[in-house]
Parts: structure tokens; sequence; C-alpha cells
């Protein structure tokens, strides 16, 4: 099972980002994928989930409105678009896959730093 995060970076107050995780070695499209963020210093938080399907979506309340949760079933990838981006964004980003028979996987993580 690998999954691989890409498009972190450094980016000014206000700019965007879209972060992707390319997955293998598990049936993506029944799986349920989330992005979480862990700042220094702070515990790991959930910021975005998508259902299977890709027909429902959640976000933590610190980022509705900016960031959206997409995937392709056919390229097994979840994206994150990360727009007026803050500097409290600055945090490791982190992919996560629940199976279709809860099992968890987790990517290496990217960096995003927002900083003028």
């Amino acid at each position: 099972v690998q999954l691989v995060e890409s498009g972190g970076g450094l980016v000014q107050p206000g700019g965007s980002l879209r972060l992707s995780c390319a997955t293998s070695g598990f049936t993506f499209s029944t799986a349920v994928m989330k992005w979480y963020r862990q700042a220094p210093g702070k515990e790991r938080e959930l910021v975005a989930t998508i259902s299977s399907g890709g027909g429902s979506t959640n976000y933590a309340d610190s980022v509705k409105g900016r960031f959206t949760i997409s995937r392709d079933n056919v390229k097994s990838t979840v994206y994150l678009q990360m727009n007026s981006l803050k500097p409290e964004d600055t945090a490791v980003y982190y992919c996560n896959a629940i199976s279709f028979f809860n099992r968890d996987y987790w990517g290496q993580g990217t960096q995003v730093t927002v900083s003028s």
C-alpha cells in the first residue's frame, strides 16, 4: 500500500496550493479518504473527509469555505484545493485512507508553509 502526497510548498498569505495524494495497493474506490494536518507542537487535526463515491464531504470549521476535497476514482487520487491560505494553515499535511475493511493507511506527509 502506498499513499504519496505532493504539492506542498511555501506560499504567501492569501495564496493557493493544491495537494495531491496518489494511492496504490488497495481498492481506492471503496475507501473513505481524509486529509489531516499537524502543526509544530500541536496534535494532528482532521481537515477534510470525502466519501468513497465523492458525494459527501466534511470540513473542519477552520477551513470551511477555503478548502475543497475531491477525488478521482479512476486515477486513485485524492486532492485538497487550498485557497485564501493563512499563516495558521502552516503544517505537515497527511493523506489518510480508511478501506472498506476498516484498514487505516497513511502517507508520509507534505509540508505547507504560509508566510510572507
